[in-house]
């Protein structure tokens, strides 16, 4: 699976790409049909402070799969999204068996 991050508006940070690494390896481990992973990390500003938001979006057999998640830290809206990916790819995966 090929993976591009972005950081959107800020800078890049090696710990966090070794974060979402391993944990789209994990699951490109459970789902090998991935084909490639765009990573999106931004952060916003607004009124009560500042907002990490991660968006994910996997190219696989079908439609593209999208998932984001906005938190007040960025590891937790990597664990999210991941974790909504993984409930969009075991949907998939079940329609997969039944045809």
């Amino acid at each position: 699976m090929q993976i591009n991050i972005q950081y959107v508006h800020m800078p890049t940070s090696e710990a966090l790409n070794s974060i979402i690494t391993k944990k789209l390896e994990k699951l490109e481990h459970k789902f090998s049909w991935i084909i490639k992973a765009e990573v999106f990390i931004k952060q916003e500003h607004s009124g009560s402070g500042d907002i990490k938001i991660c968006e994910i979006e996997l190219s696989a057999p079908g439609p593209r799969i999208y998932a984001s998640t906005k938190t007040d830290d960025y590891e937790k809206a990597v664990a999210g999204t991941i974790k909504d990916l993984e409930r969009q790819l075991e949907k998939r995966k079940h329609n997969f068996a039944t045809h």
